[in-house]
């Protein structure tokens, strides 16, 4: 279907909205012929409006029933249930669907805009319309406008509709019976298809800045004579990965807001909005000895703990209130990530001179380190995020242990027993899982790896200390073994990463889990919930019959029976 000139689209939802008749089709209808009252038929020729509600996706759209070429009669186009049925319109007014006349037409990209880029939008619209159009387009305005009460895209997708439309563990494969609000053949925008996970490689990077720095200035392994410019070169590597992820994120803030929505609401990806400052204060840990300040400036520590303790508040309520997004909804491997952040924020006070403030954040990451250790060991059914098989998100159990271990020796100065018993956790977790290394193989490269290389790394680095607290050959090579393995994993991502990203140009696929629709009819709401209440009350009143006594339903059906036989003999 061709797009007019005075088309447009409006950020969520779009409609075809098509310029008035010309003067001559207005003349012919007005001389059609008259009816029996009297008043003039309007011809066959001409247009009329007509409405199609897609069931997939719920968008009400406008087409016009008109003649076909040379008096050959074209009915209206049918929306399929497709990845572009979703797309609904294009930036030209035209339907994005999978068939149709000529090339397949372009997804619509802006539902996901920021509400300032589509109020610009809406100001393109044309000036003359159709009365009948007037109160569609006043309808769209409306929903363009982010009113999260008839908005029925950009409203918050609930936890569990994640887990019946999506696959993997990290969540980030469509099922095959689901459908999408964008198109699946088609390249998305650069800043749409960056995900939260590159933080990942943020993470890896400035976790082996500091272990290698560590293993240049240990005494314990002093026989390694590593050279401190091993440091400094992971060190700017780190600082440049961070600093361009962080402008290429807040790109994607100022110009695809409702995308970072989708993924601050994904039970997954939720967790990776503390990796930025995780990633920062990495930086900050291992910046290399011959040029850091004995003691670094307390407003470092506040810029990069103050906005974490704040998303912990909020997603740590989250868990306590009890709601649609509880811990044991919503609990993954990755939920670590929200907890290690106290840890390396306790590591960083400690190095500011903090001691109490990195007591505090020590206690904190304890308590919900507890929980969320139970919550997924238990496996309780409510987790479906995580799979039968294991997969390298586990290494996150390898991490938090760790972290704390590090953690406590930096605060008070010794290896003790307390840091060797979270030593000792992170080490038998860590073997359980090098035992079952076949279960590791059979899994396609993903960004999301890299935030499973930072637990081996804090490993690396408590065995580290460890040796240095208990020296001895057992603990030498064990500290060498485990740095040797963080090392190489690290190697092979970042040649993976390279590769995917310069020779195969696969490293940012399309991200399917953010454009998921609000339920399983596509993304089609319902105006009210009559129907689901209906439907409700019916099965209320089943229940309560068959778990009222017999006695109270003989009663009224005899009441019943009764006042039919007095109807019957008054007739």
């Amino acid at each position: 279907m061709a797009a007019d000139p005075s088309s447009s689209s409006t950020g969520q939802h779009a409609a075809d909205l098509r310029a008035a008749p010309p003067e001559d089709a207005r003349q012919t209808a007005m001389s059609g012929p008259l009816n029996v009252r009297g008043e003039r038929r309007p011809p066959p020729m001409q247009r009329a409006f007509s409405r199609q509600v897609s069931l997939g996706s719920g968008v009400t759209v406008l087409g016009m029933d008109r003649g076909g070429r040379n008096g050959g009669g074209r009915g209206q186009r049918a929306l399929p249930r497709s990845g572009r049925s979703l797309g609904v319109l294009n930036h030209s007014g035209a339907l994005g669907t999978a068939g149709g006349d000529g090339a397949a037409r372009r997804g619509d990209f802006s539902m996901f805009r920021t509400k300032s880029t589509l109020s610009k939008q809406n100001s393109l619209l044309p000036t003359r319309i159709r009365e009948s159009d007037l109160e569609l387009l006043t309808h769209v305005e409306d929903q363009s406008a982010g009113r999260p009460a008839e908005d029925p895209l950009n409203k918050s997708v609930p936890a569990g509709r994640y887990f019946a439309a999506l696959r993997g563990p990290e969540l980030d494969e469509v099922r095959d019976y689901e459908d999408i609000l964008l198109p699946k053949d088609e390249v998305w925008p650069f800043l749409l298809r960056f995900p939260i996970g590159f933080f990942g490689v943020c993470l890896g990077l400035g976790s082996q800045a500091i272990l290698w720095g560590a293993l240049a200035a240990s005494p314990a392994m002093n026989f390694l004579h590593v050279t401190p410019m091993i440091n400094v070169a992971l060190w700017l590597l780190a600082v440049a990965v961070l600093v361009a992820t962080s402008v290429t994120y807040a790109l994607k803030c100022v110009f695809y807001f409702e995308a970072i929505r989708r993924e601050y609401f994904h039970p997954v990806r939720v967790n990776f909005f503390f990796a930025p400052w995780i990633a920062a204060m990495f930086v900050t840990i291992g910046l290399p000895r011959a040029y850091a300040p004995e003691r670094p400036h307390p407003a470092v520590w506040c810029a990069f703990v103050l906005p974490l303790f704040a998303l912990e508040l909020k997603i740590y309520g989250q868990w306590l209130s009890g709601g649609k997004r509880r811990l044991c909804k919503v609990a993954n491997p990755s939920s670590h990530l929200s907890v290690v952040g106290n840890f390396v924020g306790a590591i960083l006070a400690a190095r500011v001179g903090w001691a109490e403030a990195g007591k505090f954040l020590w206690a904190i990451g304890v308590a919900h380190y507890i929980v969320v250790f139970v919550t997924l060991y238990q496996r309780l059914p409510t987790n479906e995020a995580l799979p039968k098989e294991l997969h390298p998100v586990y290494s996150m159990f390898i991490a938090t242990p760790s972290a704390a271990s590090l953690a406590w020796a930096t605060i008070y100065g010794s290896f003790d027993a307390v840091a060797r018993t979270f030593f000792f956790m992170a080490i038998f977790l860590y073997l359980s899982l090098v035992v079952r290394i076949n279960f590791f193989r059979g899994f396609r490269f993903s960004l999301a790896w890299w935030s499973y290389t930072f637990p081996m790394t804090t490993a690396s680095l408590a065995t580290v200390k460890y040796a240095e607290a208990v020296p001895c050959f057992a603990s030498r090579a064990l500290a060498l073994s485990l740095s040797l393995m963080s090392t190489t994993m690290v190697s092979l991502l970042l040649v993976s990463t390279l590769l995917h990203a310069f020779l195969w140009r696969s490293l940012f696929p399309n991200d399917l889990a953010i454009a998921i629709t609000k339920d399983r009819q596509n993304g089609a709401v319902k105006p009210n919930g009559k129907g689901k209440r209906a439907s409700k009350r019916v099965h209320d009143i089943k229940r309560w019959a068959k778990q009222a006594p017999l006695s109270l339903v003989s009663s009224i059906t005899k009441s019943n029976s009764a006042d039919k036989e007095e109807e019957e003999r008054t007739d």
